[in-house]
């Protein structure tokens, strides 16, 4: 049974259309959103969920707001929601934007789980960021800036590695299984479109209560260190609640960053393509009947692909 992906940048309208596809071919929705795993984090992340109507979702609201969720969590929650679902002998549609899981997932990557190691945190406690970084990258290929955003991450991230250092045969379990059956879909939109669309998608979330939502985030007890980590909505949200900003500079910056969100999310896309990954893309504005048609036509031509 083929995996298909929808994909595209924030505010084209994918999972209106992961929906549609859906309801025409039984399908069933895994979330690969980076924060939609978050509970209370609703309007800040467009869940939307009245959207799904009757249809299943997975990966929605699994964790506190506060928590630091990681690639391997979702590597095996994804999995596990995958196998239901084909169990069942339904189809999966992961939709999200989140290019990292999305790729992760169709590079077939597995992260065994590894242990804590007391004696070594210990011997790293106490040492800087900086420090936690060098040691890190003498281990292995720094690619992205999050296994060092904090030392607690650099230490895990340290860890794993000695790990796999010294469990040669668990390293060997990671070699990656790429997937042969899975149709990607991006839902492509031009540069101004989605700039407008983002414009007022922010204007109606504030409207609806952004603000409010975040400040009762605060108000539950998490710090806002924590809810800054998130990003984008979260991030500039909390600094004008705690007083580093005034409303207009908060509107201002969030705007300029979902823009920029979205810009970084194509370069990602566009990467793919280049490390081999075949995004069939449809237009945003394609009419629901022709969108879905065009998806079930790419699934049919992937299964006479894989049997012949």
């Amino acid at each position: 049974m083929s995996l298909l992906v929808i994909t595209g940048p924030t505010a084209s309208g994918k999972t209106a259309r992961a929906v549609d596809v859906a309801k025409a071919i039984d399908g069933e929705i895994i979330s690969a959103d980076s924060r939609q795993l978050y509970r209370g984090m609703d309007l800040g992340t467009g869940k939307d969920l009245d959207e799904y109507g009757p249809v299943p979702y997975h990966l929605i609201d699994i964790c506190p707001a506060g928590y630091r969720y990681n690639l391997y969590e979702y590597l095996r929650d994804e999995r596990i929601a995958r196998n239901s679902i084909e169990n069942r002998g339904k189809t999966p549609i992961l939709c999200g934007g989140t290019g990292l899981y999305i790729e992760s997932v169709l590079n077939g990557i597995s992260l065994p789980e590894v242990p804590a190691n007391q004696e070594l945190r210990d011997s790293l406690a106490g040492k800087t960021l900086e420090e936690l970084t060098e040691i890190l990258s003498k281990m292995k290929k720094l690619h992205n800036s999050t296994d060092v955003d904090s030392c607690k991450r650099a230490i895990r991230a340290i860890e794993i590695e000695e790990y796999y250092r010294l469990n040669p045969e668990k390293a060997a379990e990671t070699s990656p299984t790429p997937l042969t059956d899975a149709v990607v879909v991006g839902v492509s939109i031009d540069r101004d479109a989605r700039r407008r669309r983002i414009s007022d998608r922010l204007k109606s979330r504030i409207d609806e209560g952004m603000v409010e939502e975040v400040e009762q985030l605060l108000k539950s007890g998490i710090e806002p260190e924590n809810l800054i980590y998130y990003g984008l909505e979260y991030k500039f949200l909390t600094l004008y609640l705690t007083g580093r900003l005034t409303r207009q500079e908060m509107t201002d910056q969030l705007e300029t960053a979902i823009h920029q969100f979205a810009k970084r999310q194509m370069t990602w896309f566009r990467g793919m393509e280049r490390r081999g990954h075949v995004i069939n893309w449809l237009p945003y504005d394609l009419p629901r009947e022709e969108f879905v048609a065009r998806v079930i036509e790419l699934l049919a031509d992937k299964k006479q692909t894989n049997q012949s």
